[in-house]
């Protein structure tokens, strides 16, 4: 038999005594009043963005008396109410005796009403973390809600029963894109591990491992003779969504990579499997291997192609993210250094081979970022059905 889910304000999940505290008002609290050693400590927004409860601070038991109603204890939680806002952690079973500080606010549940689990994977969800800066849509400056607005919020709930066996169902599924995740950073480190041993150390001529038959030493070649590059006039997105009028890529050398989709048949760069482009901005920035037609979004990147097509662009492309080069004095004119970095090459055929080598390695590597890309999504909309 199915029962139906009750409405009432927030504060109905909360214990009624002490449910929502925010911290101590700064003065209460000056870094004048920490102490070097003590069994009392102060805790923090990093606390709750982290979710370690490592302390930096202690206090005396005389002043942890004194603030005792902004104690932490098991079970409470505390969220980030300043900056990085809406950032929730449970407390641990085990912690050192401490008072929050101004920085967080701290829930404290009533337990009939709410399950841990729960209560967390809700404050967690995209619609409570937009709710709880909505009162300031469009503002460039992101504030907490205030908390006598947040006590009178209306939310639906299921029994505790329920809630209790929804939070393990969602619980599970944070474990197992935590499993998917501790998975891709074991694959980095191998790939990591690989490059180290395949491609020679600096100054050196030899790998340490080498592909069957291969036996002469590698030459130093500046990358200004494997890379000649373009630079592209500024682009601006027209559109942000893919559509049959809105096709073609607009990329940009930061993690967003693709920016938009646009129309402009002109000024298109023709890259393809077979004449693949690196966009770049940067050796402090991150540079993407493309193999597919685009725009770029800034003139400020440039596109780099090979001056010899002998040699491997894949290689070539990995060559280039191990340049550890940082700017002097902010300067971002390194293509005029080009002549200065000195880079090992071997023959093109065991360029080919390292090359496939890598790229085997690093489509493992998008596979598994797309299977946890598919587990978040797939917990999002259970979230939105759970709580919309």
């Amino acid at each position: 038999m199915s029962i139906d889910w009750e409405q009432g304000e927030f504060t109905a999940l909360l214990n009624k005594k002490d449910g929502i505290r925010r911290g101590p008002f700064g003065s209460a609290l000056k870094k004048e009043f920490f102490v070097a050693k003590s069994d009392y400590v102060v805790y923090e927004q990093q606390n709750a963005i982290y979710r370690n409860f490592k302390a930096r601070y202690n206090i005396t038991k005389e002043k942890f008396d004194e603030l005792n109603k902004f104690q932490l204890k098991p079970d409470d939680f505390i969220m980030s109410g300043a900056g990085t806002i809406g950032k929730i952690a449970r407390v641990p079973k085990k912690i050192k005796p401490g008072i929050f500080n101004q920085a967080l606010i701290r829930f404290r549940i009533n337990s009939e009403k709410a399950d841990s689990e729960y209560f967390i994977q809700f404050v967690r969800a995209n619609f409570m973390q937009k709710k709880l800066t909505g009162t300031n849509p469009g503002s460039a400056i992101t504030n907490l809600v205030p908390m006598s607005e947040v006590k009178k919020w209306k939310i639906l709930f299921p029994n505790i029963t329920e809630q209790h066996r929804l939070g393990k169902f969602l619980k599970n599924i944070d474990k197992a894109i935590t499993l998917q995740q501790r998975k891709l950073e074991l694959l980095k480190k191998l790939k990591r591990g690989y490059l180290q041993q395949v491609l020679p150390a600096k100054n050196e001529f030899i790998p340490n491992i080498r592909f069957v038959n291969y036996f002469n030493d590698w030459k130093y070649i500046t990358l200004s003779d494997l890379f000649k590059y373009e630079q592209p006039a500024e682009y601006i997105v027209k559109s942000t969504a893919y559509d049959v009028n809105f096709k073609i890529p607009v990329l940009t050398a930061g993690k967003s990579f693709i920016l938009g989709y646009t129309d402009e048949k002109f000024g298109i760069k023709l890259a393809s499997s077979d004449a693949p482009a690196i966009i770049f901005d940067d050796f402090t920035v991150s540079s993407h291997f493309v193999d597919f037609p685009f725009k770029v979004k800034s003139s400020a990147l440039k596109i780099l192609s090979l001056q010899n097509n002998q040699n491997n662009f894949y290689f070539a492309y990995n060559i280039l993210k191990r340049i550890n080069y940082k700017p002097q004095n902010h300067s971002r004119h390194w293509i005029s250094k080009f002549s200065q970095f000195s880079v090992a090459i071997p023959t093109p055929d065991e360029q080919q081979n390292i090359g496939n080598f890598i790229k085997i390695i690093d489509n493992t590597l998008l596979l598994q970022e797309d299977k946890i890309k598919k587990i978040i999504d797939l917990k999002k909309g259970y979230l939105q059905k759970l709580f919309l």
